[in-house]
């Protein structure tokens, strides 16, 4: 399924139906009166986040949504029905902005979260609701109320536990495939991701989490360099980072300067996550070459960084450990000094 993380759309309600103007004619009844009914309320656009879902690809071939006209009242007092309503259905992350394109009207980040976007119109009263002792035979009812449209963007932002950032060939889309059966493409050549990639880290049946792999970043990526700001913005929903730096390349500081540098760039928290480094490919490297670059990251990154394999496997655990530990503090099952966190049973224990 191609990857859509951003679609420009219409949505309109639907009319409220007409009242109806009717007059009782019935044998044996000669001063019948008006029974003309009202009209139904036409039908509202919802938006709704379902699970199964990771693109917004479906609004790519459907940009127009119109909800139902509600239907006009007839004889005999009866009432239309209301319109059909539409419900947009888009993945949990997806955000609602206005036209502009900047205004965030909505932003669904759990599954079975519905929020109604417009409203339809009132239907129309017939001419039973305005029968009085001074007006016995109104002619007249009310239209239906009209509708409302706009133009708004769905813009999608992937929710991970875990997100992987570095440089192009960093060895990300190597390390998701090693630690999730997810199948990104790999290959040697820069900008081999151009989308996000979602796996599932399994490290028992009860530890579970969800890695990203984001497209790589360049500098300048924070102003729109390379594939630019676009999905920096999933970067944004993952509570912490792994950034594997590539081992085999000649200055490995200035790789993390330049991831470091776009993050605090982008803002929106990003430099603020909690940051776990990894130098990544130490298949190719001597033991040497392993000391020298882990001193060189380490002064300028004031931390000491995991060696980790996506190929051989080699640190692979102890990462997947370091990161599910990151994961368990962000759902409050851990606290910062490692210990698992119970919570109180609310009025105290009881047998």
């Amino acid at each position: 399924m191609k990857f859509l993380d951003q679609a420009k759309i219409y949505i309109r309600s639907g009319a409220g139906g007409a009242g109806a103007v009717s007059f009782r004619r019935e044998k044996f009844i000669p001063n019948g009166g008006p029974d003309g009914g009202d009209g139904g309320k036409g039908g509202d656009v919802w938006v709704e986040a379902v699970d199964g879902l990771n693109t917004l690809i479906d609004y790519r071939y459907q940009q127009h949504f119109k909800a139902q006209t509600g239907h006009h009242g007839q004889g005999r007092q009866m009432h239309g029905g209301k319109g059909e309503d539409v419900v947009l259905r888009v993945p949990v992350g997806t955000q609602v902005l206005d036209e502009d394109k900047e205004t965030v009207l909505v932003d669904l980040k759990t599954a079975g979260e519905k929020i109604k976007l417009l409203s339809g119109g009132n239907g129309g009263w017939g001419n039973t609701r305005f029968k009085s002792p001074t007006n016995q035979a109104p002619a007249y009812a009310n239209p239906g109320q009209d509708f409302q449209e706009r133009w708004i963007w769905l813009r999608l932002k992937l929710i991970a536990d875990i997100g992987l950032a570095g440089l192009p060939n960093a060895g990300k889309s190597t390390f998701l495939s090693a630690v999730s059966a997810a199948k990104p493409k790999v290959a040697d050549y820069p900008f081999t991701t151009l989308t996000p990639n979602l796996g599932m880290v399994d490290l028992s049946p009860s530890e579970r989490f969800v890695i990203a792999d984001i497209p790589g970043l360049i500098e300048g990526a924070s102003e729109g360099a390379g594939l630019g700001t676009r999905f920096l913005g999933h970067v944004e929903r993952s509570a912490s980072l792994i950034h594997l730096i590539d081992g085999t390349q000649d200055n490995v500081a200035e790789a993390y300067r330049i991831i470091r540098g776009e993050l605090d760039a982008y803002g929106a928290g990003l430099a603020d996550k909690v940051e776990i480094l990894a130098l990544n490919k130490i298949d190719a490297l001597s033991p040497e070459e392993r000391e020298e670059k882990l001193d060189q990251l380490e002064a300028v990154s004031g931390k000491r960084a995991m060696l980790v394999s996506g190929v051989s496997g080699e640190g692979v655990p102890e990462l997947l450990r370091a990161a599910w530990a990151e994961v368990r503090k962000t759902r409050g099952e851990l606290t910062d000094d490692g210990e698992d966190h119970i919570p109180e049973t609310p009025g105290g224990w009881a047998p």
